[in-house]
């Protein structure tokens, strides 16, 4: 402390003894201002002329207080060089060079606000007297980015007073921030309806804030505009600008405008359709009251700005009204526009049901009211097309002409649209037969077999069946239709048999015939003379069918084989007498011929003519059929 105290009590003699010297001046030039940022270095130069050099020239830097006196911080002669303590640079300071070369720099670490003063650089020269030089040091600290907040609240035309818009802020700058308002890209000023009211604020610190709000009269105009904040702030050599982001506010607005169209079906409307008409006014005011007339008597107020009309006819077609009515200025503005729904009514058809004779022409015509478009009509039968045309013209009727026939008319602009009439035809004539693939049929005896008859005419013809020796059979089943009939019938096969479908009406009669061919089951017995062999019968069946050639010659081939054993085993136990009583030495010289007389006789079921064959397979007359037990 004592060191501290002679220190200071020696640099006060010092400045006193040459404050004593001479007076003359001393050239010393110096920046007007040395700026910098908040907790940068900054260095301040004093330049001077003198021609006493090191050994005659004092060097002393001060500071002004803010009450006007000067307050010494550094001191430097030939022989020292001495920073006073106690003052805010007492371990901020340093001075670099000597002044030999006629520059001292006086440097101050991490400037701070408090350090915006003026600093004096003094110098005494033993020989040209003193000098002073004066920089002010400017501090500068960039602010935080600003900020802008909108007001939620939404503003109408019809407020009567300004309304407030938002709010910018800017924090911790020095020296103080400047903010402008802006609407797009035009300034706002108080004037006009607009009021900017900005409030500053020092902080504890020392630096600056700025908060700003604006407050206007709102228009239509503002309902898209955006606002945004300007920020200038100084900086070393100069300024800086940076902006906030963009808010828009909401107005509500009356309408001066008012449209209303179909939204939907897109194009031309037809009956049947769902209609959706959209109104929208150029306005967004919640007071405005959305309606929508129609010439028939229709009035509904709309909550969504549309009216969904379902199953639309002709009636809905028509001029349909939009109208806005404001509640807060009781004005009222109308849009209109025009509905047309196309119709079309349900095809007629001249004649509806008709009935024609065979072979006669038939004209009929298919027609429907409808709006004016262009629509084509085509017929169709069983799903065929068969001719285009409102007039359909059958020639040369016939039973395949009968039936229904549909004549569709189809509006080919419109999707959809579309309607049908019908057209049924009966043709009046005699029956006819539809004729089977096949008529002559065979089966098997005692089988059953159905035989069918379809028959086409009108009136619907009536059937019988009949056979060949005029027996009436039995219906099994029939079907009738408008034109036609089928009847079936079924028959046991006994024998060969012809049956006859009879189909008739009015208009006359047509018939069919069915041959049938019983396939017989037949029994070869082999035996002889009933009285003498009996015991030794023996029966071969066989089935004769017509089923080849080939098989009906083997068949016969085996018979006669077994045949001519069985002869050869009545010859031998003839020879050796055991048959009839006789020994088997008896001569057969005494026979009429060198053919052998041993017959078998044959019998059918079907005839009661008995066959002789000798063994060679001939047939014997009954002349000359011998017992042979009578030999």
């Amino acid at each position: 402390m004592a060191v501290g105290n002679s220190a200071s009590l020696l640099l006060g003699l010092l400045v006193l003894v040459h404050t004593w010297g001479a007076w003359a001046a001393v050239d010393v030039n110096m920046e007007d201002r040395v700026e910098v940022f908040r907790g940068d270095t900054a260095q301040i130069a004093c330049m001077f002329t003198s021609v006493d050099g090191i050994g005659g020239v004092t060097i002393m830097w001060f500071y002004m207080l803010q009450k006007g006196e000067r307050q010494q911080i550094y001191f430097q002669d030939s022989t020292m060089k001495i920073t006073k303590q106690g003052t805010p640079y007492s371990d901020r300071i340093s001075v670099n060079g000597t002044g030999a070369n006629g520059v001292v720099v006086l440097t101050i670490n991490d400037v701070q606000l408090r350090d915006e003063v003026e600093f004096i650089c003094l110098i005494k020269s033993l020989t040209d007297g003193t000098g002073e030089g004066r920089t002010k040091l400017r501090v500068f600290a960039t602010p935080d980015l600003p900020t802008i907040e909108a007001v939620e609240t939404a503003f109408s035309v019809h407020d009567l007073k300004p309304a407030k818009i938002g709010v910018c802020e800017v924090t911790n700058g020095y020296p103080k921030p400047n903010i402008t308002w802006y609407r797009e890209n035009t300034p706002l000023r108080n004037d006009h309806g607009v009021s900017v009211v900005s409030v500053i604020t020092s902080e504890y610190s020392g630096l600056f804030s700025v908060k700003s709000e604006v407050r206007m009269m709102v228009t239509k105009e503002d309902k898209d505009a955006k606002f945004y904040c300007e920020v200038n702030y100084f900086v070393p050599g100069g300024t800086r600008m940076t902006e906030t982001n963009r808010i828009n506010i909401t107005v509500y607005y009356p309408s001066t405008a008012v449209k209303v169209w179909v939204e939907s079906p897109k194009g031309k409307i037809k009956e049947g359709d769902s209609i959706e008409l959209q109104c929208h006014g150029d306005g967004n005011s919640p007071s405005s009251v959305l309606t929508i007339t129609h010439d028939g008597g229709l009035e509904e107020t709309l909550d969504d700005n549309r009216l969904v009309l379902s199953n639309v006819t002709r009636l809905n077609s028509g001029v349909y009204h939009c109208n806005s009515l404001d509640l807060e200025s009781d004005k009222e503005i109308t849009g209109n526009t025009t509905v047309f729904v196309n119709y079309l009514d349900p095809a007629v058809v001249i004649p509806h049901d008709t009935v024609v004779i065979q072979g006669e022409e038939l004209v009929a015509t298919c027609n429907a009211l409808s709006s004016p478009l262009t629509h084509t009509v085509v017929w169709f039968k069983d799903g065929r097309e068969i001719s285009r045309g409102h007039t359909l013209k059958l020639k040369d009727t016939t039973f395949s002409t009968a039936g229904t026939y549909v004549c569709v008319v189809t509006v080919a602009e419109i999707e959809g649209m579309e309607t049908s009439g019908t057209l049924r035809v009966t043709v009046k004539g005699q029956p006819k037969i539809i004729r089977p693939d096949n008529t002559d049929i065979e089966e098997s005896f005692e089988k059953s077999v159905n035989l069918n008859c379809m028959v086409r005419g009108f009136p619907v013809p009536s059937i019988t069946w009949t056979t060949s020796d005029g027996q009436v059979l039995k219906t099994v089943s029939q079907e009738e239709t408008e034109d036609s009939v089928k009847s079936v019938v079924s028959v046991k096969v006994m024998s060969d048999i012809t049956a006859v479908c009879n189909a008739s009406n009015e208009y006359g009669t047509e018939t069919l015939t069915f041959s049938i061919k019983a396939t017989i089951l037949t029994t070869t017995q082999a035996s002889t003379t009933a009285s003498t062999i009996s015991s030794n019968t023996a029966e071969v069946p066989k089935k004769l069918k017509k089923e080849g050639s080939g098989v009906i010659i083997a068949v016969i081939i085996i018979c006669i084989l077994l045949l001519a054993i069985l002869g050869s085993v009545l010859y031998f136990l003839y020879k050796k007498g055991k048959i009839c009583g006789r020994s088997g030495k008896q001569d057969l010289s005494k026979e009429k011929s060198s053919k052998d007389n041993i017959v078998v006789e044959m019998k059918s079921d079907n005839t009661e003519e008995a066959i002789l064959l000798g063994v060679n397979g001939e047939k014997q007359p009954p002349s000359d059929q011998v017992d042979i037990c009578s030999r």
